[in-house]
């Protein structure tokens, strides 16, 4: 299958905060994502999971190396959805939509359907402010989905809801993405999140940052969250989280 989404040789440093020198988050870093293939990054806090998730939606240059999105020469249009929804306040649920899918093209295209799979077909000329938390990260996804992206990124998407309201959004984005799979990179530090939604998931871990495990989710979809395969494999990503000496073995694959 071909690759829509490719890190290559990627090295990215950073000011320490005592200017005390450059701290090299990454340094030839490689991965490749298929189309169609979902992939989540995971690992501790500041190993450069965001980094990379930044580098791919242009927010951040990469110092070495280069970053290649897209298939056949061709530009593919970028999905994103963020820890917060990021929604215009003045703009009603519709508009907000509208306004993404009028930049890519697609105006007016599909904004009732997408309403209607994540549930707020009634919201429609509601403003986000009268809006659940749970609602508005529902407007982004169905935001993110309007332009009909080749690629999606998603940055830690449900980490500021309740579970029990982000349980219920990752089934809405498990839906949504089985009936027109895009190429995805998520970033989160849930690992039940990662072994749900994702077809390969890579432990990054050391400084600076290495996969230091890939494992491969082989379970059809649509999953169930309880299913037990996810919990062997939430379980096998903490133990090598857990263990400092795995940090320096080579790359695993399961």
């Amino acid at each position: 299958m071909t690759a829509a989404l490719g890190f290559h040789g990627i090295g990215k440093s950073f000011a320490r905060p005592d200017n005390s020198g450059q701290r090299h988050v990454l340094r030839n870093f490689d991965l490749e994502i298929r189309e169609g293939e979902l992939v989540s990054l995971v690992g501790r806090s500041g190993v450069g999971k965001t980094t990379l998730l930044h580098i791919a939606a242009g927010l951040e240059r990469p110092d070495q190396g280069r970053f290649v999105a897209g298939t056949s020469g061709r530009q593919a249009k970028v999905g994103m959805v963020f820890q917060q929804p990021r929604l215009l306040e003045w703009r009603t649920v519709r508009q907000n939509i509208d306004l993404i899918a009028a930049a890519a093209g697609r105006a007016g295209a599909g904004t009732t359907r997408l309403l209607e799979q994540v549930g707020l077909g009634e919201y429609a000329s509601a403003f986000p402010g009268t809006l659940s938390g749970g609602q508005r990260q529902r407007v982004a996804i169905a935001r993110a989905f309007a332009i009909d992206p080749g690629i999606l990124l998603l940055d830690e998407p449900f980490s500021a809801l309740d579970e029990l309201t982000a349980r219920r959004l990752r089934l809405l984005l498990q839906d949504l993405w089985s009936s027109a799979p895009p190429a995805g990179l998520l970033v989160t530090h849930n690992m039940l999140e990662a072994a749900f939604l994702s077809d390969r998931i890579v432990v990054l871990g050391g400084s600076p940052a290495r996969a230091i495990a890939t494992i491969e989710v082989t379970l059809p979809r649509p999953r169930d969250p309880e299913h037990p395969e996810l919990f062997t494999i939430h379980r096998r990503i903490m133990k090598l989280l857990s263990e400092p000496a795995l940090s320096a073995a080579p790359p695993a694959r399961r």
